[in-house]
């Protein structure tokens, strides 16, 4: 059966998909306060909360390419339904055994983190799929906005569920958030599983697993293999973790500066990261409504990428809690605008049938900066003798240099400029792999 290209954004089947994945991430956002509510009321251990968070990062992170490869061999609806069939059950077992039997605090807790893992597991699957779905939902004009409305719902989701999720945690306990999660990811596959969408491209007939499992390696390489013979792709890819990483080390000594040299209270750290995150979603929504075009788009977003270093710089010298916040508003605003922008870009560039590889690769790469920067922050800084300015200092150069490599390579405006029909971009890529 052929799939026609729809016409506009609003469709049936986007706005199926946008609302099964706004419930499940508002449904992940109860599971994530429940867990680390839980585990700090039940261990009041720091160590033991940073294994949760980390089991559930690990297995995105080391399967993310194997999950591309797999949505571009499998129909996707049944990578996306399977996603969520399997993280629903794991969250509703574990939302039985919190609300039958809640003084096993042990079994709770190691359940708690198998089952981290497993969701774990089941993102790095779903969100190279999503990916590698939206633009065979929308026309390829409005690949931006639906970008845009696809982080609106994460934003939206993530204000809602950590927002309310420790009064909810309060009033109606860890149990009935986990057993939200679980039907939240219930409702998310029967949303998806009328979503229409285009046929999965043939796999050819293997004889035994030893073969599939040949060419399954073979499918992945080819994946690595395009990004390695599309130069702009593979700096845009390979630059987005690195400013991320710069941006998240910036984060997570935070809460030292806004004590030690901000001389605040410690709830500016929420109002500093909201700050953030408003610039964030601002930029988002900034980048599907201005749906901007060939050297526009390039120099906007290179603009953007050159304007968040000095911001950075800027920000290692504030010593007023006000300041700092209107710098990190800022800098949420261009790096939110770059973010959905890279994001359309990889997606219409690339053909359908290597969409999911290089997707998971760059989910990959954007989640491994997370822990990475996590483990390495605070070593710097003791290294530095708790000089956080100087760190930021040194992020602010780092993204400065990141944005002059993207505006010196003719290849990286190339691609930010991309106005080619999906056809010959399709039949370009073709002949990259097979060469």
């Amino acid at each position: 059966m052929s799939h026609q290209r729809p016409t506009r954004l609003l469709n049936r089947d986007f706005l199926l998909l946008w609302q099964g994945q706004f419930v499940s991430m508002l449904g992940s956002q109860a599971f994530s306060v429940a867990m680390i509510f839980w585990i700090k009321r039940q261990t009041d251990s720091a160590s033991l909360l940073g294994l949760g968070m980390l089991s559930q990062w690990v297995p995105a992170i080391l399967l993310g390419p194997f999950g591309g490869t797999l949505a571009d061999r499998m129909p996707r609806r049944m990578i996306l339904i399977l996603s969520d069939l399997v993280r629903g059950a794991a969250a509703l077992s574990l939302a039985a055994l919190v609300l039958l039997e809640p003084g096993r605090s042990g079994t709770i807790l190691l359940w708690l983190l198998i089952l981290s893992a497993v969701m774990g597991v089941g993102d790095a699957f779903f969100r190279p799929a999503i990916s590698a779905s939206i633009p065979d939902l929308v026309p390829e004009s409005e690949v931006t906005r639906a970008n845009s409305a696809n982080r609106l719902a994460l934003d939206l989701s993530t204000f809602l569920g950590q927002g309310s999720g420790g009064v909810l945690f309060r009033l109606i306990g860890p149990g009935v958030l986990f057993l939200v999660d679980g039907l939240s990811y219930v409702f998310s596959a029967i949303s998806e599983a009328f979503v229409r969408f285009p046929p999965a491209p043939p796999v050819p007939k293997t004889a035994g697993w030893r073969e599939a499992g040949a060419n399954y390696w073979r499918e992945l390489k080819a994946g690595l293999r395009y990004v390695a013979t599309r130069r702009g792709l593979r700096y845009i890819l390979f630059l987005s973790p690195l400013e991320n990483f710069f941006a998240i080390t910036i984060v997570v000594l935070l809460p030292f500066f806004i004590e030690d040299f901000l001389h605040v209270k410690p709830d500016w750290y929420g109002f500093l990261i909201a700050a953030f995150g408003a610039g964030s979603f601002l930029g988002s929504i900034t980048a599907g409504a201005t749906n901007l075009k060939g050297p526009r788009r390039a120099w906007a977003y290179l603009a953007c990428a050159l304007g968040v270093g000095p911001l950075a710089v800027a920000f290692g010298f504030v010593r007023s809690p006000w300041p700092a916040m209107g710098l990190l508003f800022g800098a949420g605003l261009l790096m939110g605008f770059n973010t959905i922008h890279a994001l359309s870009l990889a997606q219409v560039t690339t053909p359908p049938e290597l969409r999911g590889r290089v997707l998971g690769l760059f989910e990959t790469l954007g989640l491994s900066t997370m822990p990475i920067a996590a483990g390495t922050a605070g070593i710097v800084a003791d290294l530095l003798h708790r000089n956080i300015p100087l760190v930021y200092w040194g992020c602010g150069v780092g993204l400065a240099a990141v944005a002059l490599v993207q505006i010196l390579k003719p290849e990286v405006r190339e691609i930010l400029a991309h106005e080619a029909a999906p056809e010959e971009v399709a039949a370009g890529a073709v002949e990259s792999v097979a060469g």
